[in-house]
């Protein structure tokens, strides 16, 4: 997989870093691959409400959507938890992480997700990020 190109400054979430990634990998093995999948691939018909009115786990692989926003709303989803991100009724069962996880556990993970992703999905992702900064 080739390098990603990181923008001037930000490097919160790199998925150039060996150690980083290393971190991120072990947390999500740990706190997310249970509901999420151990590949990244999420659940079954995520995009189909569970019959209990729920949105399943979506991928963070190339196939789900995770990558069509930028990092720092993706860091408040898992910090804050969905609702504050969400549009009106949508339920999960997505937990918030903080007092779990550590800001740099989060980046870290988010640099594990990353780094999974094709050069042209994370040169998409990264022009998101541009675009929030403006």
């Amino acid at each position: 997989m080739a390098a990603w190109i990181l923008m001037p400054g930000d490097n919160r979430a790199n998925p150039n870093d060996a150690a980083q990634v290393a971190l991120g990998k072990a947390l999500y093995a740990q706190h997310c691959a249970s509901c999420h999948g151990v590949k990244l691939e999420g659940q079954p018909e995520w995009r189909e409400r569970k019959p209990d009115g729920k949105m399943p786990a979506p991928p963070h692989d190339a196939t789900g959507h995770t990558w069509h926003h930028p990092d720092d709303i993706l860091f408040g989803i898992t910090k804050q938890g969905i609702a504050a991100y969400a549009p009106p009724g949508y339920e999960s069962d997505m937990p918030a992480f903080d007092g779990v996880l550590t800001d740099e556990q989060i980046w870290a993970l988010l640099a594990y997700l990353k780094s999974s992703w094709p050069m042209d999905i994370q040169a998409r992702q990264s022009i998101l990020k541009q675009q929030e900064k403006k």
